[in-house]
């Protein structure tokens, strides 16, 4: 009777043994471990799924610097996503309600940063000649078209008046929020021509068209 297994002391039959041998593994822990289907480590720990998706997605790229590159980037969202008009135009009434919220992500730049909210608090608490910039640019406008020259006259001279009196609250106020800015923040690098003129526009606009909009109402004190 022919056995399933041979001893050790058998001779190999040479019509069943070919050229090439089978290399045998005298692990007998690896053996069984590769006849239940182990797969061999890769010697490396699995990544988190959510550095796998981070790998995937590539970088985050950094805030927009300005307008213009807010918007190039926008517009080429728009062609890799493309959305109806109606999501369009809710996503744009919210970003508009954020950037006027005061929400630092929703803020261009120039309005972005613990020092500048300050400033436009300082600028907000009180009323300033610097709020008639842009009624007294209307009052130009109209008089042009009255074709009055005592009207000209008079008001022309009132302009220059109150022109003369917007610069010079300009520049104190430059100065007073500078120094005021600096002794909250002394840690920052704060730049006083910069910030200065920063307040100057911001107290040149009419309050209610600011943006952020207001966070505090004339006559409050800022700590």
């Amino acid at each position: 009777m022919r056995f399933l297994r041979r001893s050790g002391t058998d001779e190999a039959d040479p019509t069943e043994v070919g050229d090439h041998t089978e290399p045998v593994d005298d692990d007998p822990a690896a053996g069984s471990a590769a006849s239940r289907g182990h797969t061999p480590g890769k010697g490396r720990p699995t990544p988190k799924r959510r550095e796998a998706e981070g790998r995937r997605r590539g970088p985050v790229a950094p805030p927009p610097r300005s307008t213009r590159e807010a918007i190039r980037r926008n517009r080429e969202l728009r062609k890799k996503n493309p959305v109806s008009k109606e999501e369009r135009r809710e996503a744009a009434r919210e970003r508009r309600e954020r950037m006027m919220a005061g929400d630092e992500r929703y803020l261009l730049p120039r309005d972005r940063g613990p020092v500048k909210a300050y400033v436009r608090d300082l600028v907000d608490s009180r009323r300033n000649v610097l709020g008639l910039f842009m009624p007294m640019a209307i009052l130009v406008f109209v008089t042009l078209l009255v074709p009055i020259p005592a009207v000209q006259t008079y008001a022309t001279l009132l302009t220059t008046v109150v022109l003369l009196l917007m610069i010079f609250e300009g520049f104190l106020n430059g100065r007073r929020i500078t120094k005021a800015a600096r002794e909250k923040f002394p840690k920052e690098t704060i730049r006083g021509a910069s910030l200065g003129w920063y307040a100057f526009v911001r107290a040149s606009q009419i309050r209610k068209l600011r943006v952020p909009k207001p966070r505090v109402r004339p006559g409050q004190p800022i700590g």
